[in-house]
């Protein structure tokens, strides 16, 4: 039978091999990396087979609160391991798409980039720049609209399967540790691999603006994400 959607099995199994690389701790279902690969060829067929038929949904997220140097806590999502080699099959199709968008100075959730090469820029332009202007987009994880993120997306992007799973990563809830399931309107919870990447864009546009009114003053601008 004919699949609408056309995956390749590779690219299902160079992103669990990235997913194991990565590591993490299970998701919803209390299943491992270590236990995923106990029967992993029936397992990432079946991951296959549902991507490609269009009948892959992706089960509730763990919430884990983790602390804040500021105080509060602040939730992460974490998928299962069959649902991160999922998003790491959409991220391997989108991120090549995605980032010739990006500034050459944008560092956030990119390959082969970190916050330390941040931080090297930002100390190469203080002895170039008088002033440095530092801001952020406070709550952007809490806060993102799904469909401005998806309008960003489909922008960019017109692979059908890639739209309509990362649609469903929006919707999909989060479960609390008395097992209640959250229901998400908006925002995107931190932990997953696709989501960090889609809500980039979005910031990326809204700080486009602000750092170009400021470059054209002959000022460094850093601008940043509080989560």
């Amino acid at each position: 039978m004919t699949k609408p959607f056309v995956i390749p099995k590779a690219l299902v199994w160079e992103a669990f091999q990235r997913v194991k690389a990565n590591g993490g701790s299970a998701g919803v279902d209390r299943e491992s990396i270590e236990e995923y690969e106990k029967s992993l060829g029936d397992k990432l067929y079946k991951l296959w087979n549902r991507m490609g038929s269009g009948s892959y949904f992706p089960p509730p997220v763990k919430a884990v609160p983790i602390p804040k140097k500021s105080g509060g806590t602040r939730m992460l999502g974490v998928p299962t391991v069959a649902d991160r080699v999922a998003q790491t099959v959409v991220k391997m199709v989108l991120e090549p798409v995605l980032e010739p968008v990006f500034d050459r100075d944008s560092f956030g959730y990119r390959p082969r980039r970190s916050a330390l090469d941040a931080v090297a820029l930002v100390r190469r332009r203080s002895w170039k720049y008088d002033w440095v202007v530092e801001f952020d987009i406070k709550g952007l994880f809490d806060n993102i609209d799904h469909e401005l993120l998806l309008r960003a997306v489909r922008k960019h992007c017109s692979t059908p399967w890639v739209l309509l799973y990362i649609e469903r990563w929006l919707k999909a809830p989060m479960e609390t540790k008395e097992g209640t399931q959250v229901a998400r309107e908006r925002g995107t919870p931190q932990g997953g691999v696709v989501t960090p990447r889609t809500q980039k864009i979005t910031s990326v546009l809204s700080a486009y603006w602000g750092t170009g009114r400021c470059a054209q003053r002959g000022t460094c601008v850093v601008s940043h994400t509080v989560v």
